[in-house]
């Protein structure tokens, strides 16, 4: 299952060595900051980055042009909030790393040990444009679920971008269940956990994780250590608005904490408290039915109401197919700008639905410079769409990750590609048909 402190060394190591200087010129050019698409635009990648990106740019000499007229050019999409190459089949445990269940550890756990580059919904995320993904641990027999990553979707084993990226806690009702079956014990039971941490952080020779009162064995009071000290995000799963603004309370116990909230259902009841704590949200898109207790007041326009009480808000697929559907994003980044057209309800205009899944996941995880938009010296995440890209009719047709061009090839469209055209000494003998069964 999950691994305990992976001292990875790869963070921020690209492919840089093998990319080409490619200058993609003509096309509709939408930078995944915010603004406006650019017509007729030029996008440089040179050395694994974006070199420069908009209307008027230089193509460097030699550099390799790629015809877009009529196309769009965007950065690569950011699925907000995944378990992306911790799953090949769910109910296969074999496969399935999502959550230690009965591990003595939880703080300490590491997602970069169970991470496979090679499963299947890998390849098929790439294939729709999703170039990075934020990668979560899932709870086990304690509300904190470990240590998650930032991956990319490279066709190669050397998938982290950022290990250690952020803690994940669970609070809302399943926080409550792991807990001891109360909100009221899941909130003390965080509070007491990061007092834990600060305790090690102040005489780590000291702490006794053997006494009565210790709530973290000496690994996980550790691993906490850099969540207290505001050196890693805590992402904290709530949905219902009074258990957001218990999370918020924790900044005033714990003011160094960088919090991300994840799901947020009702983040709309409780939008001006979270806007006013600057805290980033990774909202579920589009939940418009109470699937639980804890998301009585849910509404489409969750995402867009946040946006407009000015919440830093993009889209994540928590509890939704997270271990292999991140290809949607761009589907409900779409909807949302659709939404903006039904009266009483409220979108997001189409700048800012492309950045809920691109830029706006990427500076929640604290890599804003780094990728999720094709601002200079940013990664060489770069997709070529058939059409705009939040359209559902539209497709990928290339894909650069750190400058380098992937293959869209997966599983499924070799299967469509063996039998689109079938020759009959090829098939089994249930494949033949008579000339005169034939239609």
């Amino acid at each position: 299952m999950l691994g305990i402190g992976c001292a990875f060394v790869g963070a921020f190591t690209g492919y840089a060595a093998n990319a080409q200087t490619v200058a993609i010129t003509g096309g509709t050019v939408a930078l995944g900051d915010g603004s406006a698409p650019i017509p007729n635009g030029t996008v440089v990648i040179q050395n694994g980055r974006v070199r420069a990106a908009g209307a008027g740019v230089a193509v460097p000499a030699g550099a390799e042009r790629i015809d877009a007229t009529g196309k769009w050019v965007s950065p690569g999409i950011v699925a907000g909030f995944s378990r992306l190459g911790l799953v090949e089949v769910d109910a296969v445990d074999e496969t399935n790393d999502v959550a230690a269940r009965t591990s003595p550890f939880s703080a300490a756990l590491d997602v970069v040990p169970a991470l496979n580059p090679r499963v299947s919904a890998i390849a098929i995320s790439r294939n729709r444009g999703v170039t990075r993904a934020v990668v979560s641990p899932g709870i086990g027999a304690a509300i904190f679920a470990g240590q998650g990553a930032v991956i990319d979707m490279g066709d190669d084993m050397n998938a982290v971008t950022r290990p250690r990226a952020f803690q994940f806690v669970e609070l809302g009702e399943a926080g409550a269940r792991r807990a001891g079956g109360s909100r009221a014990a899941s909130h003390l039971y965080i509070r007491t956990a990061l007092k834990a941490a600060q305790s090690f952080q102040r005489d780590p020779g000291g702490y006794d994780a053997d006494s009565r009162d210790a709530v973290l064995p000496r690994t996980d009071a550790e691993a906490l250590v850099p969540v207290v000290t505001g050196r890693q995000p805590l992402v904290i799963h709530a949905e219902r608005g009074a258990d957001i603004l218990q999370a918020l309370a924790l900044k005033t116990e714990f003011p160094q904490l960088k919090l991300v909230l994840v799901g947020a259902t009702e983040g709309w009841t409780v939008a001006r408290q979270i806007a006013a704590a600057g805290v980033p949200v990774i909202a579920s898109a589009l939940v418009d039915l109470p699937a639980a207790f804890e998301t009585l007041s849910a509404t489409q326009s969750n995402i867009g109401r946040m946006k407009a009480a000015g919440v830093q808000v993009s889209i994540g697929m928590i509890n939704d197919n997270d271990t292999r559907q991140a290809r949607q994003s761009a589907q409900y980044a779409g909807n949302l700008v659709a939404l903006t057209k039904v009266p009483g309800a409220t979108g997001l205009q189409w700048g800012e639905a492309l950045a809920a899944i691109t830029s706006g996941p990427a500076e929640a995880m604290g890599l804003g410079d780094e990728i999720g938009s094709l601002r200079p010296g940013r990664r060489g995440d770069v997709v070529i769409w058939s059409g705009d890209p939040l359209e559902l009719s539209s497709a990928p047709e290339r894909v650069w990750i750190d400058g380098v061009a992937q293959p869209l090839e997966t599983r499924q469209t070799r299967l469509r590609d063996r039998y689109a055209t079938p020759t009959e000494t090829a098939l089994p003998k249930a494949y033949d048909r008579s000339p005169s069964t034939t239609r």
